[in-house]
Order: structure tokens, then C-alpha cells, then sequence
């Protein structure tokens, strides 16, 4: 399976949801905390490669998620494969067993919208707000644009590389972009 999306930065989620129920999008699902963490060897296999290997819970699913490498182009597209997995610690362990570690670490809250062929994500972050549009390319192309926005605010990066140029930017330290640590 093929995956298409872009990112849009907004100043709150307030901002981001007016916009989207004013671009005529539905929701899809509620707001609701999203862990994410992914996994590689201890020498970044994975991330070298541009892969990604991931374990997403929620409440209520876990999901597993296997991303390539990003092919080059104005939008992020990259093969991904996802499935529903029964309990995300137990899989964790088994992949720290066969010799992957937790790499990165973060959380976000997500709402889902639907528009036309395209989901709507709205995403509160340890680093701002977001909207990650996915579909197809003239879906996202007419969201953007519904959004206000244009091509030119496309953002491509990982929310990985989000946090690392934040860290940067504010001279931050902590490895994980979460919100609060245990």
C-alpha cells in the first residue's frame, strides 16, 4: 500500500479544527492520546535505511506500522503497511528479544476528519499543532487549499525531525517527544 500525505502547521487546534469544519470535513474519530514508538537495531538500521518500524497505542487498539523509504517529490509518499495488533507491550518485548530497541518515543493527541478521498488529522504536539492531510494527490491538493493554504506549506519531515529541530531551535534537551515524563 501506498501512503500520500503532507503536514500544515497552525498556531492552535482551535485554529486547525475551525478550518477544517470549515473546508466542509466530517469527523471520523474523537480526540484521544496516541504513543507512538519506534523501533530499530542499535546501530539505526532502520532510520538509515529511512524505514520505519512503529507500535502505536491508543486506548482501546494497537497498531503496527511498517514504513519505506520516502520517494522524492513535493508530498510525502512511501509504501506502509499497518495492522491491528492485539497488545503493543507484549510485541514491543518480543521485538527487544529479536534484537530492536525503542529508538524514539511521542505522543500527540489526534481527531480524525473525512473529506471527499482524503483523512484529516488534527494533531496537538509536544511541538504545536499540525494537520496531516492523506489520500490522494488532488485530494490533498483541494484540502490544502480549503485549509487556506498552499503548497509552498507543505511540510514533509517526520514528527521525529519536528522534535529534533525544536530541540535545536530552543536549546532543549530530552530524547522523546512526549508531554509530560513518567
Amino acid at each position: 500500500m501506498v501512503e500520500r500525505e503532507v503536514k500544515l502547521r497552525f498556531q492552535s487546534p482551535e485554529e486547525a479544527r475551525g478550518a477544517i469544519l470549515a473546508a466542509g470535513a466530517t469527523p471520523l474519530r474523537s480526540r484521544r492520546l496516541q504513543e507512538d514508538a519506534l523501533l530499530d537495531t542499535e546501530d539505526e538500521a532502520l532510520r538509515r535505511q529511512q524505514c520505519v518500524l512503529r507500535i502505536r497505542t491508543e486506548p482501546g487498539k494497537s497498531l503496527l506500522t511498517y514504513k519505506g523509504p520516502v520517494q522524492p517529490g513535493t508530498m510525502k509518499v512511501r509504501e506502509e503497511y499497518e495492522t491491528v495488533i492485539g497488545d503493543g507491550e507484549i510485541l514491543r518485548r518480543v521485538f527487544e528479544q529479536l534484537g530492536l530497541r525503542v529508538s524514539f518515543r511521542y505522543e500527540k493527541y489526534r481527531e480524525e476528519y473525512a473529506a471527499e478521498d482524503v483523512t484529516i488529522a488534527l494533531d496537538e504536539t509536544p511541538v504545536g499543532t499540525f494537520v496531516e492531510i492523506e489520500g490522494s494527490e488532488g485530494g490533498i491538493q483541494l484540502m490544502t487549499r480549503a485549509l487556506g493554504r498552499s503548497p509552498g506549506d507543505f511540510i514533509l519531515d517526520s514528527y521525529r525531525r519536528l522534535f529534533m529541530a525544536h530541540r535545536s531551535a530552543h536549546g532543549l534537551n530530552g530524547t522523546d517527544m512526549v508531554f509530560h515524563e513518567e
